[in-house]
């Protein structure tokens, strides 16, 4: 039976199978990681908003992580909160529409977000005396517009293509909503989108991998070359930071979207790393760049002796 996708219709997300012994500690759990995801991701942009000597090409595009990774944080944790309370696994078609892009967006901004910083790192550790020249004010907010118009434009796309069809199902086969899960509900032809999908892939997966090779690469030839102990042990400090950090957030999204495509993957296992995605980077990115980048750091203890003095 079709089903009209702009009427008042209810899908259902999958179960999350919790027993009722389970529902206060699960709820206090998903409450304490959302609030300590904002807590420490705004405590970062305050520290890069209040403090000049972090007003660096570096920490300008860090700026933006933290953004995201709220975003994202804010689409999947309220309703997982909300759905444990009431165990209610019903969602409105528009607000799943509204989660999967968020989500979605989330995941972009991320990854060009890491691919731009990684840029940042490569001018800086490989051509030093064109840094300046390379990453002024004016080129700092073109790369930044240039992530949020790519990401916002390509996903409304990805929605858009969604929005035009009827939906004959409406069970979605994840823990929160997302363009393949919603796909799977169409029963009409939908090549359009499973092509435009492996576009997203490729951009969003293939470009900032092709970017962190080459960066990371040159940055690698050029700290086995320098002379300088101390300055080659400072870059790849700095770089395994978003290093480490890119590959969990790469891995995790390449899997699962390939695991909407490869029907032999166990469901449990899509599931496990599809919810991975929005817990770990938001959770860890302030956490690891918060304690290891030095001048960050100390722009928080700062902050936080300011706020405890007033």
């Amino acid at each position: 039976m079709y089903t009209n996708a702009s009427s008042a219709i209810l899908l259902t997300l999958e179960t999350l199978g919790l027993s009722n012994a389970y529902v206060y500690p699960a709820f206090l759990f998903g409450t304490l990681t959302y609030l300590c995801i904002m807590f420490s991701n705004l405590l970062v942009l305050a520290a890069i908003a209040c403090s000049k000597k972090l007003h660096k090409p570096m920490f300008i595009l860090l700026f933006n992580l933290p953004i995201s990774d709220m975003v994202g944080a804010t689409a999947f944790f309220p309703q997982l909160i909300f759905s444990i309370v009431t165990q209610n696994r019903l969602i409105s078609h528009s607000a799943c529409i509204i989660q999967a892009f968020l989500i979605h967006f989330y995941g972009a901004g991320n990854l060009l977000t890491l691919s731009a910083m990684a840029y940042d790192r490569y001018v800086a550790i490989c051509c030093p005396l064109r840094y300046n020249a390379i990453m002024t004010p004016h080129n700092l907010v073109r790369i930044i517009i240039l992530i949020w118009c790519i990401s916002f434009s390509v996903m409304v796309t990805l929605i858009l293509l969604l929005t035009r069809f009827n939906i004959c199902r409406t069970n979605i086969v994840d823990l929160y909503c997302n363009n393949p899960s919603l796909v799977k509900l169409v029963c009409e032809d939908t090549r359009v989108n499973n092509y435009y999908g492996l576009f997203t892939i490729a951009l969003f997966q293939g470009g900032p991998l092709s970017v962190m090779m080459y960066t990371y690469g040159q940055i690698l030839r050029t700290c086995v070359m320098n002379n300088q102990p101390d300055a080659r042990q400072k870059a790849i400090q700095t770089c395994g930071l978003h290093l480490t950090i890119y590959l969990i957030l790469e891995i995790s999204a390449l899997v699962t979207l390939l695991a909407h495509r490869i029907r032999s993957v166990s469901p449990f296992m899509r599931r496990a790393l599809g919810v991975s995605i929005l817990i770990f980077p938001p959770f860890l990115d302030p956490i690891i760049y918060g304690l290891k980048a030095r001048e960050l750091k100390q722009s928080i203890k700062m902050l936080l002796r300011i706020k405890n003095m007033k």
